[in-house]
């Protein structure tokens, strides 16, 4: 039986205009043999919802640096719900205060990743938990 590729959105929710993190990220999921959507900067909660549906996504990358995640990512995981996409793997990077971060894993947000995240951990912990 062959292995399913993973299929990752990584996208730049609100307003924040910085997306290298985002990119390195892209491509290192890339390289480890992962199809990844960059959905580019200044995206909303709901075109983040609608476009995981339609490339028929496993997990959802979120790069907020803006300081607006706690309201962001919950709008996210709520517009997945209301696309019946329960499944579908959300994770975070950015500059997420730790409490913060605790409350979004609450949440639901499978892993959040702070600045000098090796990104293969990333990879590590998407394939395990998407395997």
């Amino acid at each position: 039986m062959t292995k399913k590729t993973i299929r990752v959105l990584i996208a730049k929710p609100g307003l924040d205009g910085h997306d290298r993190g985002a990119k390195v990220v892209a491509q290192a999921l890339r390289d480890a043999g992962m199809e990844v959507i960059y959905t580019g900067l200044r995206q909303t909660p709901e075109m983040i919802a609608e476009a995981a549906l339609q490339e028929d996504v496993q997990a959802v990358g979120l790069s907020i640096l803006s300081g607006a995640h706690m309201a962001l990512v919950p709008r996210v995981l709520d517009c997945l719900k209301q696309n019946g996409q329960e499944t579908v793997l959300v994770f975070v990077g950015g500059i997420i205060p730790d409490q913060d971060a605790k409350l979004l894993m609450e949440m639901g947000v499978k892993a959040v990743y702070g600045p000098g995240t090796p990104t293969t951990k990333v990879v590590e912990e998407l394939n395990l938990a998407i395997q």
